[in-house]
């Protein structure tokens, strides 16, 4: 078995080459990220391992189909850049649907203190020499209002950590979970009640600019919104104008609606064309990282070996229990081993 990561960079290396090398699987990685132009760069392989910012549209697909290519192996939850459809039948897709969802919903909270705390402001102060606390007068979170957007594994964790602070927790969920003891409430009462919100829902085209100007116009004003899921669950021009009005109070983002152009990359020495992207680094409540809230070593080792036990799975023609299924009418919860298999 050969396997080409795209988009890879030295800390994807750290796990995979010791998980791969022990089943005998040969891996080459590269810096380029899957798209029509680099995936030529696939010729020879069985299966092509992809992060979130490579493009597996359906003309990609097909030329990976073309040349042979078995599997496409997504070392992330999410799997909205892959045309799964067009896959059916052609290309086993599999994800890992839980690496460490505690490393999720950390970095949400260290955003949110941050925030809320001014932390960000602080140490560029600080660093100046500039020891000068004007500004930098905040709220307490203990007993203010969270709400949380989609109650997965993610979504729990965080609610955990939430609770633990003392912050009363309103969520929400497509798909509401009986087994937790949370406040499940409408989406729109969620937005009117939230102190503080924290969103943990997959990118669909339902919750494609989720948060949009109507939506923010029902929120607190002031009111600070946690991302670290998906960029398009936010509508950057909206936020702007949220951010603007001050409706917005503080913005912790680990993603960013147009961040495959930028992020995992150092351009600092570039000129960044995206307007929006260079506004909200203009504001001082407006802390912004590279996608990293998944980047703990308890995390890159569960992706690894998942990853690896949906090679090994495939091999031996087992049921693949982490492969995205287009035909289920749930994919993400299929549990039907048979109509599993009967998909490809």
């Amino acid at each position: 078995m050969r396997i080409i990561f795209f988009n890879s960079k030295p800390y994807d290396k750290i796990y995979f080459e010791t998980y791969c090398a022990k089943e005998g699987f040969e891996t080459v990685f590269v810096e380029e990220k899957l798209n029509e132009t680099t995936v030529k760069l696939a010729q020879g392989f069985q299966a092509v391992c992809i992060f979130v910012n490579d493009n597996a549209n359906a003309r990609v697909i097909g030329t990976l189909a073309g040349f042979g290519v078995k599997l496409m192996l997504l070392r992330c939850t999410g799997y909205n850049n892959v045309d799964v459809k067009a896959a059916h039948k052609k290309i086993h897709v599999t994800r890992v649907p839980a690496y460490s969802p505690e490393s999720i919903a950390e970095h949400s909270l260290a955003l949110l203190m941050s925030v809320n705390r001014k932390i960000h402001r602080a140490y560029t102060r600080t660093r100046d020499y500039n020891f000068n606390i004007n500004g930098f007068v905040s709220g307490n979170l203990s007993g203010k209002t969270a709400g949380v957007i989609g109650t997965g594994k993610i979504g729990q964790a965080m609610i955990k950590i939430l609770d633990g602070i003392g912050m009363k927790v309103l969520a929400y969920d497509k798909y509401p979970n009986d087994k937790l003891t949370v406040d499940y409430v409408p989406l729109d009462k969620l937005f009117e009640k939230a102190d503080m919100i924290s969103i943990h829902c997959p990118l669909t085209p339902e919750t494609k600019h989720m948060i949009n100007a109507e939506s923010i116009a029902k929120m607190k004003d002031g009111v600070i919104i946690i991302n670290t899921s998906r960029g398009a669950i936010m509508d950057t021009a909206a936020a702007i104008e949220g951010l603007d009005s001050k409706k917005i109070g503080g913005l912790g983002l680990d993603v960013y609606e147009e961040e495959e152009n930028y992020f995992y990359e150092d351009l600092s020495e570039e000129i960044i064309e995206d307007k929006e992207l260079m506004r909200l680094l203009s504001y001082h409540n407006v802390l912004l990282t590279s996608h990293q809230a998944f980047l703990t070593h308890e995390a890159l080792q569960t992706i690894a070996a998942d990853t690896v036990k949906s090679v090994k799975q495939y091999k031996k023609g087992e049921f693949i229990e982490n492969a995205v299924c287009y035909l289920c009418e749930d994919r993400d919860k299929c549990d039907k081993k048979e109509k599993r298999i009967n998909c490809f």
